[in-house]
């Protein structure tokens, strides 16, 4: 793809491909003085529209009184950097009563990145992306052909991080919104900064108009089946599943880390290769599955701090049901072992070059498991993240690229 597009998506990388923080409930081992905290608050929340299935809060009254230890406020940084990290939707955020701006912070918009990569490497495995005016084939520069790939690249990337994941992200805070109050009030939908019926209006306008979207790439692309839609459509079931009960996976070890690992790498590189073309070999739905565990792996290291939080509130953490010292080592393995079957079989159909480009990029992830992650998980998780992910995410590039130039057919 674009080399100018690649500069910004590795300066966030590390950021957007680890899940949000899961929130801690920190309730105080002494008495606290009586505070009432409201679920909802009634300011600037008088819109209590209802859309199914995202029934609005009737009852405008504290819900309940708690003697807990509420956090520390959301405390703006002081480097001139807190109006960006509100757009971005990350901590250390200004507060702003600009009704776009939160409706934009409700979509964190660093976690699309992972998904625009992903579908640049969908793309990039397609093997029909043509560039403007490639330097290095003669035969690809078809300037009209490139520009309408160009465009439908940045469509594909639309849908995938400001729509799917925009729809993601605000479902995800709205059904946290009652524990949000507790340990995150500052947040949107907590503070009252937003009232329920304008999130839940944002809701259902990324979900069906990401839907949309999809199926005009299917037009654009000639599909005979709408296979980036049905893709959509899979996802967004997915992603309300994750976070909506009954079923809420993110209180489950396994399934919730895999369904976050599906999310971030396999959807969407399927989706980028469907656009440019074809989903018609075993191989396209393997190698992104395998990656998709190492995501499960990668999404645990995100659990080891609030393990004491989610074991007090019922959730089944992979730290939470095998202990930090279990989980560390699935951890690794996950991520370890999957790039060396993904190595193998790039071996195995006669791409030696490539198959050593992912073994050279997995040896500093090794290196930075056994000094880092193994040694203390808890102490370390942040630092092993920015040092590690980079090396894993061009590891999906490579394999990416090794099957849209591979000949399958010889």
């Amino acid at each position: 793809m674009k080399s100018l597009l690649l500069a910004p998506l590795l300066v966030t990388s590390t950021v957007a491909f680890s899940p949000a923080p899961r929130s801690f409930v920190g309730v105080s081992s002494q008495q606290q003085t009586s505070s009432s905290l409201s679920m909802l608050p009634t300011n600037n929340n008088d819109d209590n529209t209802s859309f199914y299935p995202f029934p609005a809060t009737k009852n405008t009254e504290p819900t309940f009184r708690l003697n807990v230890a509420p956090p520390e406020s959301n405390e703006e940084v002081t480097d001139g950097s807190a109006d960006f990290r509100q757009l971005l939707g990350v901590k250390g955020a200004s507060g702003s009563t600009d009704i776009w701006k939160i409706r934009l912070q409700l979509t964190k918009p660093v976690t699309w990145i992972p998904l625009v990569w992903g579908v640049m490497c969908g793309a990039a495995a397609s093997g029909n992306y043509h560039w403007i005016w490639n330097p290095f084939n003669p035969n690809d520069r078809d300037v009209m052909l490139g520009l309408e790939d160009t465009a439908k690249g940045f469509v594909a990337m639309i849908l995938a991080g400001p729509f799917l994941t925009g729809y993601t992200q605000t479902i995800n805070d709205w059904y946290d919104r009652e524990i949000d109050a507790i340990n995150e009030p500052y947040r949107p939908i907590p503070s009252g900064a937003i009232s329920e019926g304008q999130v839940i209006f944002q809701i259902w306008f990324l979900l069906l108009g990401g839907l949309g979207i999809a199926y005009g790439l299917d037009v654009w692309a000639a599909h005979d089946f709408p296979t980036v839609l049905a893709l959509s459509i899979f996802g967004s079931f997915i992603s309300y599943i994750y976070s909506a009960p009954p079923l809420k996976l993110k209180q489950n070890g396994w399934a919730g880390n895999y369904a976050l690992g599906c999310s971030y790498i396999s959807l969407p590189w399927w989706c980028g290769q469907a656009v440019f073309g074809s989903l018609d070999r075993p191989v396209y739905f393997i190698l992104p599955i395998l990656y998709s565990i190492a995501g499960l792996g990668i999404a645990i290291v995100n659990d080891f701090k609030s393990v004491e939080g989610d074991r007090a509130m019922g959730l089944n953490s992979l730290p939470v049901a095998f202990g930090i010292d279990g989980a560390k080592y699935i951890c690794a393995g996950s991520v370890t072992f999957t790039q060396l079957g993904v190595a193998a079989y790039l071996q195995s159909i006669g791409e030696t070059t490539y198959a050593a480009v992912i073994l050279g990029l997995l040896l500093p992830q090794i290196y930075f498991q056994a000094t880092l992650l193994l040694p203390d998980p808890v102490a370390n998780d942040v630092k092993y993240q920015a040092q590690s992910q980079p090396f894993f995410v061009f590891g999906i590039l490579a394999t990416a690229l090794c099957l849209g130039h591979h000949d399958f057919t010889a």
